[in-house]
């Protein structure tokens, strides 16, 4: 089979790779649409050196590992059953069945694992596309625990989408007790971002979004957004408070990772308010006191989601019709891997996915 494996320092490599053959309690999927997410660019990106680290090889040189393992890339895939290993029960999966891929594998027996949480396993999770092959190949090998049922009305472009990103937005969207009765402040308009405009907006929410990339703030009013702020030209703070009438959102979810958003869109808060953490690394700079202390602001950091939120944001999306695909801004074929990793790199547009 054909696959994208990541070699370090913004270079990857098509090549090919053995047909997987499923193990006990495995399946085989064949994957018809495969994701790139934001968290792949730390692996494309950074020296075969960070990215054996990263893999856990923290003494590869005195091991002689000199090259990145060849490990098949892309942690959000999407496809039909292929083939059955021994063990797996024909009354939950059959071949042809469409399914979503939790990129996730633990111990199986903590209570992290047990309640879906495998990501934060104590024994250390397998994560596919990054310590095992992952997506973005035609066919992978995963333990059947981890397969997701993918409704009949969502493409599999959709549902890569939500083993992931949307998944995210979704899972923040929960974490933050988010309702429509809130007026809700999205931070970063990118896939996550533009995800949670199509939640909020499901739900009922008045839903404010702000970023610095004028394409991304045309998109968000597409998707719905009621009041979108290009925080480049305008004071974010300032503009959401004459939005709401001096009251301050109720709630804000911050996809950026952008230190100075993260502030901004904490002190955009009105008084009980909540604000999810969704963007990777950064740090917040805040005066505890009247930022937080005094306003009872409640600041949450959400970490993707259970493989059962995973269904669950799969049933919300086809039962309110929402429409995933729109996030998506390019569509590739895998042996264009390289070029779509080059634009994907510049992260000026929206989602972007390899479709088989």
């Amino acid at each position: 089979m054909r696959g994208v494996y990541f070699k370090g320092n913004r270079e990857l490599e098509v090549t090919d790779f053995p047909d997987p053959t499923p193990g006990p309690g495995e399946v085989v999927v064949r994957i018809k649409a495969s994701g790139l997410c934001g968290s792949d660019l730390k692996f494309y990106r950074d020296p075969p050196e960070e990215a054996l680290k990263a893999l856990g090889f923290k003494d590869f040189s005195e091991r002689g590992v000199t090259e990145v393992p060849k490990i098949v890339a892309g942690h959000e895939p999407c496809g039909v059953i292929e083939e059955l290993g021994p063990g797996v029960d024909a009354r939950a999966w059959n071949v042809g069945d469409r399914v979503m891929v939790f990129h996730y594998k633990g111990c199986g027996y903590c209570d992290f694992c047990r309640t879906g949480w495998s990501q934060l396993c104590v024994q250390g999770a397998t994560i596919y596309g990054a310590t095992a092959h992952g997506g973005h190949a035609e066919y992978i090998v995963v333990p059947a625990e981890t397969l997701v049922t993918l409704p009949e009305s969502i493409s599999f472009s959709a549902g890569a989408a939500i083993a992931c990103g949307t998944g995210t937005a979704f899972g923040a969207i929960k974490r933050a007790n988010i309702t429509g009765a809130d007026t809700v402040l999205i931070v970063g308009a990118g896939p996550i971002g533009q995800a949670a405009i199509q939640f909020a907006k499901a739900l009922g929410c008045q839903v404010i979004v702000s970023d610095v990339t004028e394409d991304k703030l045309a998109t968000a009013s597409r998707l719905g957004a009621d009041y979108v702020i290009d925080s480049t030209k305008t004071d974010l703070i300032e503009a959401v408070k004459e939005f709401t009438k001096g009251r301050g959102a109720s709630a804000a979810i911050d996809t950026s990772g952008v230190p100075a958003a993260r502030r901004a869109a904490t002190r955009a808060l009105g008084t009980w308010g909540r604000i999810a953490l969704v963007g990777l690394g950064g740090n917040i700079d805040l005066d505890v006191s009247p930022d937080l202390v005094i306003k009872q602001i409640s600041v949450i950091g959400s970490y993707t989601f259970n493989n059962v939120g995973m269904g669950d944001c799969a049933r919300f999306v086809a039962d309110h019709d929402i429409d995933v695909d729109a996030v998506f801004s390019d569509r590739w074929n895998i042996e264009d891997a390289g070029k779509a990793y080059v634009e994907f790199d510049k992260q000026t547009r929206g989602k972007a996915v390899f479709e088989f």
